[in-house]
């Protein structure tokens, strides 16, 4: 019989502090803080909406994070 995976978990991390920042530098932290996927975005980007623990979302614009959310 196959093992259970372990259960993931999500760093305690805010989204709300990676915008404004560098888009480079902003995944460069969240890598440091524990997150295991950055995804970085276009605006109006067409995305599946599937909730991905771990996983960090960036709209960026100009460079710059315009919005992050988790999953």
């Amino acid at each position: 019989m196959a093992p259970i995976p372990a259960e993931s978990r999500e760093p305690q991390d805010s989204p709300d502090g990676y915008v404004g920042l560098d888009a480079e530098r902003a995944g460069q932290l969240a890598r440091e803080r524990g997150w295991s996927t950055v995804r970085s975005l276009p605006p109006g980007a067409v995305i599946t909406m599937e909730y991905r623990v771990g996983r960090l979302n960036f709209e960026v614009k100009d460079g710059r994070v315009a919005r992050c959310w988790k999953g």
